[in-house]
């Protein structure tokens, strides 16, 4: 699929088949996320693969009860690694370019669900302790995204979005380049 026609054609989707992904699809997109830039190369991330039922259906209750993460096949989540990009950039990329790192990760994969005919949706409200004790990780990863993730058992409508004229900031470089010389 052209990259053009994949970010068109991806969509939120909460309701699954019940169906396994395959472990090669599986492998496919966790190497999509791993290819995701990252502040310094550093990789200050971590992702958790939950596939057995309890499991899923923990993370469902961790995210406001949204049962739709546990009826998902898989449910990948992206944790921060703070200490990880501490190293090289001090407390900015403990609490910044970690969670970048980890954002940026769950984006290519939920891309790279989409390229494989998988369907998936970001989930971001979620309490951070349960899904911490979920999973069985302490404070020093961050969870900062589920992805859950299976064969689609919907097909939403297109949703609108607004125009380029209200998300883009149109700055001049040219005429801030002129009026800077003039400030000197």
């Amino acid at each position: 699929m052209e990259f053009a026609e994949l970010v068109e054609e991806r969509r939120s989707i909460r309701a699954f088949e019940e169906r396994e992904v395959e472990p090669a699809k599986l492998d496919d997109i966790l190497h999509a996320a791993s290819r995701a830039p990252s502040a310094g190369n550093l990789q200050a991330f971590r992702v958790a693969v939950a596939r057995g039922p309890s499991l899923r259906r923990r993370l469902a209750q961790a995210a406001r009860d949204q049962d739709f993460v546990a009826q998902a096949p898989v449910v990948l989540v992206f944790l921060a690694d703070p200490s990880a990009s501490a190293v090289k950039y001090g407390r900015r990329g403990a609490a910044l370019y970690a969670v970048q790192d980890a954002t940026i990760a769950c984006a290519y994969a939920q891309l790279g669900a989409c390229n494989a005919g998988l369907g998936s949706c970001w989930v971001g409200a979620f309490r951070e302790n349960q899904v911490r004790a979920a999973l069985g990780v302490g404070q020093e990863l961050r969870p900062v995204a589920l992805l859950p993730m299976g064969y689609s058992a919907e097909i939403p409508e297109v949703t609108s979005r607004r125009p380029l004229s209200e998300t883009v900031l149109n700055t001049d470089v040219s005429r801030w380049r002129r009026s800077n010389r003039r400030a000197r």
